[in-house]
Formats: C-alpha cells, sequence, structure tokens
C-alpha cells in the first residue's frame, strides 16, 4: 500500500482579482517532498499568478498557502526564499555586468568580522554551489559572459542558497539546447532525491512526461484536474487545458501563388567584432505571395540573424541584394524596411516588441505614429479606433485597449505584437519564435492567423525552433547551419530525419 504523504506546500481555495476581473477562482493545489509537480494550462489560465501569490509577489488574495502544514502570507520574494520557497523566472533576473557570486548573493551579502563584503567567503560559497550543479566554472564571472544555459543554472544556484524545499520553474528550457536540457533535467532529479519539492511550468508536454511526477491543470484560472503523470496521456492533458476535445495536428492549407513578392540574394552578415566571422554566409531564397517559408536550424545556426538583416538592425554589417515585387530596395534601417513593406515580429517580445508598461492602444500604434498624429499630437481617438479594429481581428483577450500590455498572457501579448506590425499593412511579415512560450490554444490561433494572412497575399517568414511546427505551418523549409543554407525543401518532400540531417552539417 502506497504511503500516503503530507504536501510540503498546499494552496488551499485561492482566489485572485485585478480591476473586478479574476485572474483565480477557487484554486487548489498540493506539492510533495521531492516531486516534480507540473502546472499546466494555456496562456492566460492563472499559471503565473498562482506562482506570484505563492512566492510572495503578490499578497493580496483570498484563500490560504500552507507550508508544511502552516499557513503563511509572504510579503514579498525575499521573505518566502527565507522560508525555503524560490521563484526561477522565465526572463532571469540577473545583473549582466556583476559576477556570478555577486549574484547568487545579491541581497545577502556575506560580511566581514568589520562589516566588510566578504568576496572570498561569497566565491567560495558561490563555488560550491556551480560544482553541485556540475557548473565548473569561476565564480568571478561577470554573468554576460555566460549562455542562457549557463545563467539558468547561476538562477538555480541562488535558489539552493536558501536551502530552497519549494523551487518554482517558470519555463526553464524555452532558450536552452538539447545538451542544457538534458543537464537541467540531471539536476532537478538530483535536487528531488534531496527531498525539495518542483514546480514545473512549461508548454513543452512531452518534456513533462519525461521529468514530471504529478500534474495541475488551469483553465479560466480554476483547478480543472491533476493526477500523476504516469496516469494520463498528451491529448487528455489538452483537452482539459483548452476543454475541448483535441483535433489533429494543425496544418496549413496551400495558399500561395507563382507570382514572387520577395528575392533575397548573396545575403551575408560579417559579425559586428570579429570582422573575419559570417552570422548570415551568402543565402539566397525567394518567397512568393501567400506563401509560408520555414526557416528551421539549431542555435547558432543563423536562423535569426537572416531575419534582422533583412530588416535593416545591422546596417554596415550586411551585403546582399533585397528585391521587393520584382524592384531592389535598399535597407539601411527599419524605416526603410518599413518602407518596403516589411515587418519584423521579435524573438522576444518583451524585449523587442513590447513597451510593457504602455497599454494595448499604444503599443498596437507603435509602428504607425504618423498617420496618427496630427500637429505633433497624437489623435487618441484614432488610436483606440486601431487597436480595437486588431483586437476583435487576431480575437485577443483583454478587457480593454487602455490596460497595460504587462497584465496580459504570453499568447495575448503576442497578439499585440503582431498587431502592430499587421497596422504597416506590410507585403512580407517576418516571425521569429512566434509561437515561444505560448499554449497549445493560443498556437492554434497564431497558426490559422498566419493561414489567413497568407490567404490574403501576404509573404511570410518563419523562425522555429519546433521541427513539428515549421512542417506544418510551412510551405518551403529552408534549413541553416553554421550560417549557411543547407537544404530548401517543399513541405510535400520534406521529413523529419532528412531535414535534421540537413540542420547537422554544412553543405556540401
Amino acid at each position: 500500500m502506497e504511503q500516503i504523504k503530507k504536501p510540503v506546500l498546499e494552496v488551499k481555495a485561492v482566489s485572485k482579482h485585478f480591476s473586478g476581473v479574476y485572474a483565480l477562482r477557487d484554486v487548489n493545489l498540493q506539492m510533495y517532498e521531492g516531486e516534480v509537480t507540473a502546472i499546466i494550462g494555456e496562456n492566460g489560465a492563472g499559471k503565473s499568478t498562482l506562482m506570484k501569490i505563492v512566492s510572495g509577489v503578490y499578497h493580496h488574495y483570498d484563500g490560504d498557502i500552507l507550508l508544511h502544514g502552516r499557513k503563511v502570507d509572504f510579503q514579498n520574494p525575499k521573505e518566502a526564499a527565507q522560508s525555503g520557497v524560490v521563484i526561477i523566472h522565465q526572463e532571469l533576473n540577473l545583473i549582466p555586468n556583476l559576477s556570478i557570486a555577486g549574484n547568487i548573493f545579491l541581497g545577502n551579502e556575506l560580511k566581514t568580522a568589520v562589516g566588510l563584503l566578504d568576496y572570498r567567503a561569497m566565491e567560495k560559497k558561490a563555488g560550491e554551489l556551480l560544482r553541485s550543479l556540475h557548473l565548473t566554472i569561476n565564480p568571478s564571472t561577470p554573468v554576460d559572459q555566460l549562455r542562457v544555459g549557463q545563467q539558468q543554472l547561476v538562477e538555480i544556484a541562488r535558489a539552493l542558497l536558501f536551502d530552497s524545499r519549494v523551487l518554482i520553474m517558470d519555463e526553464p528550457t524555452s532558450a536552452l539546447s538539447d545538451f542544457e536540457v538534458e543537464l537541467l533535467f540531471r539536476i532537478i532529479r538530483d535536487l528531488k532525491a534531496k527531498g525539495v519539492s518542483i514546480v514545473y511550468i512549461s508548454h513543452k508536454l512531452r518534456e513533462l512526461f519525461e521529468i514530471a511526477d504529478r500534474y495541475a491543470v488551469l483553465r479560466d484560472g480554476q483547478s480543472v484536474g491533476q493526477g500523476w503523470m504516469k496516469d494520463t496521456c498528451q491529448d487528455k492533458l489538452i483537452q482539459l487545458m483548452v476543454g475541448r476535445d483535441v483535433t489533429t495536428l494543425y496544418r496549413k492549407e496551400p495558399t500561395c501563388s507563382e507570382c514572387e513578392v520577395m528575392r533575397v540574394e548573396n545575403l551575408c552578415f560579417k559579425h559586428p567584432v570579429y570582422r573575419d566571422e559570417l552570422l548570415v554566409n551568402d543565402v539566397s531564397f525567394t518567397l512568393r505571395k501567400g506563401e509560408v517559408l520555414g526557416i528551421f536550424g539549431l542555435m547558432g545556426a543563423g536562423r535569426t540573424e537572416v531575419m534582422e538583416a533583412i530588416f535593416g538592425l545591422h546596417p554596415g554589417s550586411v551585403s546582399g541584394r533585397i528585391c521587393v515585387d520584382g524592384k531592389e530596395v535598399k535597407i539601411r534601417n527599419v524605416k526603410d524596411a518599413i518602407a518596403a513593406g516589411l515587418a519584423l515580429v521579435p524573438e522576444d517580445r518583451k524585449l523587442q516588441g513590447l513597451i510593457l508598461n504602455m497599454n494595448v492602444a499604444n503599443n498596437t500604434s507603435l509602428a504607425v505614429l504618423e498617420q496618427l498624429t496630427r500637429f505633433s499630437f497624437i489623435q487618441n481617438k484614432k488610436e483606440r479606433e486601431l487597436s480595437e479594429q486588431f483586437v476583435k481581428k487576431l480575437n485577443t483577450k483583454v478587457s480593454g485597449t487602455m490596460l497595460e500590455v504587462d497584465k496580459l498572457s504570453g499568447g495575448n501579448q503576442q497578439k499585440v505584437v503582431i498587431a502592430k506590425w499587421l497596422a504597416t499593412h506590410p507585403k512580407v511579415l517576418l516571425m521569429d519564435e512566434p509561437t515561444r512560450g505560448i499554449d497549445v490554444g493560443a498556437k492554434t490561433e497564431i497558426y490559422k492567423l498566419i493561414s489567413q494572412l497568407a490567404g490574403e497575399g501576404m509573404g511570410i517568414i518563419i523562425v522555429s525552433s519546433e521541427l513539428p511546427e515549421i512542417m506544418a505551418v510551412s510551405d518551403t523549409i529552408l534549413v541553416m547551419s553554421e550560417s549557411k543554407l543547407t537544404a530548401v525543401v517543399s513541405r510535400e518532400d520534406a521529413t523529419e530525419e532528412m531535414i535534421m540531417k540537413a540542420a547537422l552539417r554544412e553543405k556540401a
């Protein structure tokens, strides 16, 4: 008979609302020692709000949080951390020019007997924490010299400094390579063996079946299911998430014409510092009206660099020829790119796509302000009308266009970024990882939008790290490896094996 375990942390009937709108309603959840609990749900389901309550970011809510059976009400994240509850956010909270040791001990510095900072003791302890995470690197190294995967380990080391008993990981693998994911999972298993309870938030359902023991599903701010991962399947989880039967994987209908909308010839992008190194090496392709061109490659292959080079983000470092509607265009900056009919939905929506403390209407109008301005003043009514038009067109879930975008879920934030660029009426839409960090339901909406735009004759280029996604939405697939184009494959002829082989080698 299985021994009944008591939860390390328990959420009982927790509710939270913002301006009268409930983000959580009567949520119940239990987390156990030495187990990974996966929190699953669509964007906007309430996952992040719940974790912010548990970790002390939000402290005004209804219901109870119990830690080891005792009611707690953390007033801030530091108070939660001192009690052993630590959250590692998807957007890492590290200071780039500060050392690894400095980041680990930030706010909890060790001091000598005379009150001075004890750098030697902090670096020694930081080194021990790093070695426990299989990271052999000097603790005095500035964080901005680390890869994203290594920065993730620094965040975990900081959590271990508090002897954390509950560790919350929000989308921890969203920017990691396969090797780094494997290392992270090894560390999670080590932490489980030490009795740490881990809360794991991810939209990558396949990895949850590998690492999670239990699951809890949220939908529209409510608990709709929980249990053992071994007793469920992907289809059942998706059905719980979206509240409807699972349909087959989305597959775009052919919409491309024979009419060319853009041609790129011999595109090269020199490294801004190491001028002998090419980030994009002699890449050429064509894009037809109504075509979705997918670009696939492993990290560092040059996918994002192709998009940025085309869009004029690196003047002086890019050479080659770009034609739009059969006419050569000179793109020296972003303004030239927009004038030529190009738009770019960037990889990092929060850093590059949005101004988080501005509202939906303000963000939607950013690329077309000149059209909405009269006598140097923005016409607020026109701005709101523009935003409302795209809220309706993209089915953005928002209480009003005056709401700040940092209050929106990831999927709805992405829709605001897309709306901003659609407002420019582009001929070519460049989309870099458009569904990263977005749940299954929101992904399907983005796919349908892509298909709709292509059906209207727009040319679309998509970069994605997810091979099934590339094969589902693309008409033609470009494969890159080490800055070079190694394959051009039609969807009909493409297989996952063929694409991965091309992604792992240079073109002969």
